[in-house]
Parts: C-alpha cells; sequence; structure tokens
C-alpha cells in the first residue's frame, strides 16, 4: 500500500466552481505544503448559466464536459491533483436552482438515493483517509438543492465510512477527526462590502451584490478557523478566472452571471461542527489558523479569538 501523506483534506462540493470561490486559498495553500488536498465535486453543473456570450451555446451535457474541462484548468492552477466526480462523470446531474422543474429529474443529485450517493463517498474516504472534511452547512451556504444535498451526502458518507459494519467491500473503517463547514463572518463581509463600494466606480461591473448574496455568511463568534491565504491570493483568483462560462474575475472582486460584484475573499473562514476541538482540545481554543490544528500527531497554530 502507498504511504499516504501526513496530512490529508477532503473537500465536497457541487459543481465545478464552488471550490474555487470558497476554498481556493486554503486548497493551494495545504497543496503548496505537501498535504494531500482530495476534491469530490457532485455534478458537473449542466444547468448553469453561462456568462461569454461566445460560450452560451453549450448547454446539458455539452456545458457539464466544458465545465469538466474548467475544473481541470481551476485545479491546476491551486495545485491539487486529486479530483474525483462522485460516482463517475455525469453520474448526478445538475438539479438547477431551487423550486424549478428541474428539480424532477430522477438523474439530477436532489433526487438521488442518500445512501447510495454517500456510498461513492465512502469509498474515496476509505482510500484517502482524510482527517479534515470541509462542505457547506445545512442549507448548502445559500439553498441551493445541489449544495444542500451535496452537505448531507458528506455528513452522511463521513458516519458510513467509519462503521465497520458498512460496505466493508470498500475498505477498512475510517473516522474523519474533524468535519468543517465554510463560512463567512460577518463582521468580514460587512467590512468587505463597505470597501467595495468605494471601489465600484473602477470595476467593471455596474452594482453591487449584497451580504445576503453571499454563501454561509454567520455570527463572527460561530467562526473557529481563519486559514490566512494571502500567499496564494495569485493561485485563488487565476482558479476562479478558469472557470470562465461562471466568473468574471476583476480583482478584488469577481461577479457570476447576476453581473454584481461581491468580493473575492482570500482568508477563509470556517466553522468546526463535528470532531476533536468542538469541546476544546488543547491548544485549539479560540479562533485557530490551521484546518488540522491539535488533531492528534498535529501541533498547528492559533489565534485569540
Amino acid at each position: 500500500m502507498t504511504e499516504l501523506p501526513a496530512r490529508r483534506l477532503l473537500l465536497v462540493h457541487a459543481h465545478p466552481d464552488d471550490e474555487s470561490i470558497n476554498n481556493g486559498a486554503t486548497m493551494a495553500r495545504y497543496a503548496a505544503e505537501g498535504a494531500q488536498v482530495t476534491l469530490v465535486t457532485c455534478t458537473l453543473g449542466e444547468r448553469g448559466e453561462v456568462i461569454p456570450p461566445g460560450l452560451r451555446h453549450l448547454t446539458g451535457a455539452a456545458l457539464g464536459a466544458h465545465r469538466h474541462q474548467e475544473l481541470t484548468a481551476a485545479t491546476r492552477e491551486l495545485g491539487v491533483t486529486d479530483v474525483r466526480l462522485l460516482g463517475g462523470a455525469g453520474r448526478y446531474r445538475d438539479s438547477g436552482m431551487m423550486g424549478l422543474p428541474d428539480n424532477e429529474d430522477p438523474d439530477c443529485l436532489w433526487q438521488a438515493d442518500l445512501d447510495e450517493a454517500a456510498g461513492h463517498l465512502v469509498a474515496v474516504i476509505r482510500e484517502v483517509r482524510p482527517q479534515v472534511l470541509v462542505t457547506y452547512d445545512d442549507n448548502g451556504g445559500y439553498g441551493h438543492p445541489d449544495h444542500i444535498q451535496a452537505h448531507r451526502i458528506a455528513m452522511r458518507a463521513a458516519d458510513l465510512a467509519a462503521d465497520p459494519a458498512v460496505r466493508p467491500d470498500l475498505g477498512e473503517p475510517w473516522r474523519i477527526a474533524r468535519v468543517y463547514w465554510n463560512r463567512v463572518p460577518r463582521s468580514v463581509a460587512e467590512a468587505a462590502f463597505a470597501q467595495l463600494q468605494d471601489d465600484l466606480a473602477g470595476l467593471p461591473f455596474a452594482k453591487s451584490a449584497a451580504i445576503e448574496d453571499v454563501p454561509g455568511v454567520v455570527a463572527d463568534e460561530r467562526i473557529t478557523a481563519r486559514v490566512d491565504g494571502t500567499a496564494h491570493a495569485a493561485a485563488k483568483a487565476a482558479a476562479m478566472r478558469a472557470h470562465a462560462t461562471q466568473i468574471e474575475v476583476a480583482e478584488p472582486c469577481f461577479a457570476l452571471s447576476n453581473e454584481l460584484a461581491q468580493p473575492l475573499f482570500t482568508t477563509e473562514y470556517y466553522e468546526l461542527v463535528r470532531g476533536e476541538g468542538v469541546a476544546g482540545v488543547a491548544g485549539v481554543a479560540g479562533v485557530h489558523s490551521d484546518l488540522f490544528a491539535g488533531i492528534a500527531g498535529f501541533g498547528g497554530t492559533e489565534e485569540a479569538s
């Protein structure tokens, strides 16, 4: 058996581009530090709205194939080489926005059997054996059905992977030490949007988004980890640019298909929701700056909250 790197991070996302927007700096940092960074993307985003006029002919499977190429280019910018599609390319289709008829497609992620979908992820978990899992909260950050389902799949798979009675054919059981949800502290969002108002005249976007448009904004006291990705800001921006069908980048901002400017965060924030550290492991008091801090075998660093 090949020896695994000492630190192993697993991220579960709904569509290509979510990884770069939410965790691009974190992924680039840990990849540069030699950690194993594994990304599992649940759909190819076949129902995403396309920004460039020259690419708007892409729809359905053709758009999914193109976005898969964008994902490959983006993760290359981040230095991440272990990229998986849940169940294989095209196994689960994009479900579209909540409340649309697309949600009823029997092949979309929203309609997936939870344990079956989680089983695909269990196989990855038992192979990679991550200490840390990053995914969305139970609302998927902003209520998109694929984000909600990605959350459910990730949390269910974390439970199943640790159970020796579940699918022994998928490998030895593995308990993930720590689970984080993607977050943005409200004070940080407020400051960033205030600065955006000052910068807007010099940007190619006519209007600004609102704080409510940013997924995962919560009260500051819920933040457990702050990963400073300043040194990897260029990699994150390049990864986001690689998703040209979905994102227009004009640092220090970007816009999605709604053409509303929002801040590009190069420090990324997390809420620890399960595992070591939740009840206060020695050395992990306050807001820590390393997702592995305090996990058995790792020291890590911390900062006062």
